[in-house]
């Protein structure tokens, strides 16, 4: 049997589970840079000494209780509830594991990313971080350039002098990696 050629940029499912994906040098140094900032956007979390050197202490420890000011934070952490109140108490207790869990996604796509190349291979648990990743890109980058359901069409019709011609360029590339991802694992 004749074995297919990886496409560039499209996720192509594997036997047993998860995916592949060829990818150039460019588009992995552009995923590698955006998850970077990603990373340094997220943060390092804000437990505590005591809940590090304690586990039964890190089970309870409080993150903050407010929502970030900053417009990408806030659309990676939003309220989970429209009562002040109760949205507070809720990201008191979730945005630390949140966070966590959302900076291993990003770390298990740069550790991929730098696996080698030029095709990629995701176990089914790698393709769930990864999903989890470009999402928080997107959502990041859409934050970023303010778009909206209104506004997304505008955004194909940028000049390629506008300053946020780039910025969507990559919005729309992730969407399509996302998309591709989801795609083959539902085969």
């Amino acid at each position: 049997m004749a074995r297919r050629r990886a496409r560039l940029g499209v996720f192509e499912p594997v036997r047993g589970g998860g995916a592949s994906i060829a990818l150039d040098e460019v588009e992995i140094s552009i995923l590698r840079s955006l998850l970077v900032q990603l990373l340094e956007l997220i943060g390092p979390g804000t437990q505590s000494a005591d809940a590090s050197e304690d586990p039964l202490a890190a089970l309870f420890a409080e993150g903050p209780s407010k929502p970030p000011e900053d417009p990408a934070l806030a659309r990676l952490f939003p309220d989970a509830y429209e009562q002040t109140e109760d949205a507070s108490e809720f990201r008191r207790f979730t945005e630390n594991d949140l966070r966590t869990r959302k900076r291993d996604d990003a770390l298990a796509m740069i550790r991929g990313l730098d696996s080698g190349g030029p095709v990629l291979r995701i176990t089914p648990d790698e393709s769930r971080q990864w999903l989890g990743a470009l999402n928080d890109l997107r959502l990041t980058l859409g934050a970023r350039l303010e778009v909206t359901e209104d506004a997304e069409d505008s955004l194909y019709r940028l000049p390629d002098d506008d300053e946020r011609k780039p910025l969507v360029m990559a919005y729309l590339w992730l969407g399509g990696l996302q998309e591709s991802l989801v795609e083959t694992l539902m085969k």
